[in-house]
């Protein structure tokens, strides 16, 4: 087995059928979900709530809910939120950007909450682009009564990319029945292939060995979540074989599985997890 741990490919590959990219913006579905506990605060159970996307240096990405009172009401109980979305810690409604949020009212019950976030940031008033994949946070924050201990601000990081990300989160005194799930769109593409082309992978997912089953082949690559080719497979085979790869040594995660022959390249995805 020839193995080449730092050659780059630009992944347009010539292909037998159209296969998803390993593109840095990759598309999909982020899910969160949660119960805030109750409080005692100002008027019973009132409470103002914003949830929003920042990346992990904290910059603002996209508002998902914003729950306050306007005209002295609660809009100046959200100030960490307020900033972030580009507004002042006074205001937390007239001068951010709300664009695809759930707005509303002060909150005056502690039911479940749950928000779904596209991938995109925010361009003005309108929806914007696909972020960059890379290291994501869902930031709550959620303010029942005046003072430092009638409020708080907690985040959850997430990894955007082509490999979900799946979590519970642990509870606290302010935050229960935490879920996260980002959810690539890619996977759902990549698996429709493995069920329609004439390339086989199996088992998938595999602890470390696996086959490549193909109907001809000249090489077969192996590529990680980066687009580096970690293994090439020299096959020069124009009829039907299997082939064995071993990614023991590899981390955990999703590769890619470019079948290339005469007639073009096929890619599959193989899961790892061991």
């Amino acid at each position: 087995m020839k193995k080449i741990s730092t050659t780059l490919i630009g992944i347009a590959l010539v292909t037998c059928t159209t296969v998803p990219t390993m593109a840095q913006n990759t598309e999909g579905t982020l899910t969160f979900s949660f119960t805030p506990a109750a409080h005692t605060g100002y008027a019973g159970a009132k409470h103002a709530m914003a949830v929003w996307i920042q990346t992990d240096s904290g910059t603002f990405v996209k508002t998902k809910l914003l729950r306050a009172g306007a005209g002295g009401g609660t809009d100046d109980h959200l100030p960490n939120y307020a900033v972030n979305a580009g507004g002042t810690a006074g205001d937390c409604l007239s001068s951010t950007n709300k664009t695809d949020a759930i707005t509303g009212a002060t909150l005056t019950s502690y039911s479940a909450k749950s928000i779904t976030w596209d991938g995109k940031n925010v361009n003005g008033a309108t929806n914007g682009t696909t972020v960059a994949d890379g290291t994501y946070k869902v930031t709550i924050q959620e303010t029942w009564n005046h003072g430092a201990t009638g409020t708080t601000t907690r985040s959850f990081a997430f990894t955007k990319g082509i490999n979900a990300d799946v979590q519970t989160p642990t509870a606290d005194a302010n935050f229960t029945n935490i879920s996260l799930n980002w959810q690539p769109t890619v996977f759902n593409a990549i698996n429709t292939l493995n069920e329609t082309n004439s390339v086989k992978i199996y088992p998938n997912p595999t602890i470390g060995v696996f086959n490549v089953s193909y109907p001809k082949a000249n090489t077969i690559k192996v590529i990680n979540t980066l687009g580096e080719i970690i293994i090439t497979e020299e096959i020069n085979q124009q009829v039907a074989g299997v082939k064995s790869i071993d990614l023991t040594n590899y981390a955990n995660g999703i590769y890619v599985i470019s079948v290339v022959s005469n007639e073009g390249t096929i890619n599959n995805n193989v899961t790892l997890t061991k």
